[in-house]
């Protein structure tokens, strides 16, 4: 259960303080308005990502005798995780451009989240094939990631939000560049088990 658990906090933590259109969101809102309107952006995944946590295990469920197919999924998963973890490596800070944005709301936070093809591509690539490895194991496993993944998803974005509110220049400042580039250290290493499980299941290695 630990090793689920840190998957799913360093996913979490990843993808929560990663540039992108919910986080460009979450700053927009709280620099316009207040703290309380960009926290409730962040509380968009809680509320899009059910659907398709449950489309993609129920699609991987239909696959889970081919190993060929997951072996693939795994490697796919891998390279996406990868490019996360280059992204960033490459990370200079956020930059956002505020003139003519108007004003969001958590309806907009998950109209904006439920569009975007990351979330679809992160579960069908990464987190259901995890969640359906855990699985085999017994139920807290899956429940320790997903509960650390979205704990630390929504709470970085929460933390962020209540950070920029109080200080503007957070998002250039180099504790956010160092954070960024040591979760992608982590994410590559991620990516390199990704792997890994992908040859085993193609019989590779």
């Amino acid at each position: 259960m630990i090793h689920y658990l840190t998957i799913g906090t360093v996913l979490g933590l990843s993808a929560g303080f990663a540039p992108g259109p919910l986080l460009t969101l979450v700053i927009s809102e709280t620099l316009q308005h207040d703290i309380k309107s960009g926290i409730k952006v962040s509380l968009a995944p809680i509320i899009t990502d059910l659907p398709i946590i449950i489309l993609t295990l129920f699609i991987l469920s239909k696959l889970s005798n081919f190993h060929n197919i997951l072996g693939l999924i795994s490697l796919t998963g891998g390279l996406f995780i990868l490019f996360m973890g280059y992204k960033s490596l490459r990370t200079k800070g956020v930059k956002i451009n505020l003139d003519g944005i108007k004003p969001k709301s958590l309806i907009k936070g998950v109209l904006a989240n439920a569009l975007s093809p990351h979330p679809y591509l992160f579960w069908f690539t990464v987190g259901a094939p995890i969640m359906t490895k855990a699985m085999l194991q017994n139920i807290s496993a899956p429940l320790a990631f997903i509960i650390s993944f979205y704990t630390f998803l929504v709470g970085s974005k929460i933390v962020l939000a209540i950070l920029i509110g109080k200080s503007k220049s957070l998002l250039s400042g180099k504790m956010y560049i160092f954070t960024m580039r040591f979760l992608g250290l982590v994410l590559c290493v991620l990516a390199i088990v990704l792997f890994r499980d992908g040859l085993k299941l193609l019989e590779i290695i």
